[in-house]
């Protein structure tokens, strides 16, 4: 083991699975038939941070839209404000042709506050 090997702590992602998993709609037992698992073992990940296995892992957060940033570079995330990973987990619910409606807008407010700056 190296000496400053970093332990996930999986509480926080087995709080994020349980609220996607509601916001859908599905119960334990029906996530547990997507991955492959009991109802308990989705369970146990939710509410004991039990590790599930990479494959099951991959399939947890593909299923369920999560992003992982926030758990493995928790330092990273710390350092953006509330408000920008906020909008940042709002752009990543966007579509492509979503997106590019909030990049013009964003290209029109970074040209107004140039333009102001001059004035």
């Amino acid at each position: 083991m190296y000496e400053n090997e970093m332990q996930l702590d999986f509480h926080a992602l087995g709080q994020e699975i349980k609220r996607k998993r509601e916001a859908k709609g599905w119960t334990q037992e029906y996530l547990g038939q997507l991955i492959d698992r009991t109802a308990h073992s989705v369970m146990y990940m939710e509410n004991r941070g039990q590790y599930p296995s990479l494959a099951v892992f991959y399939k947890l957060v593909v299923l369920l839209d999560i992003s992982v940033d926030q758990f493995f570079s928790p330092k990273r995330q710390k350092e953006k404000s509330e408000r920008r990973q906020r909008v940042d987990w709002l752009l990543d619910s966007l579509k492509e042709k979503e997106l590019s409606v909030v990049e013009s807008v964003t290209e029109g407010l970074i040209k107004a506050r140039d333009i102001g700056d001059t004035e």
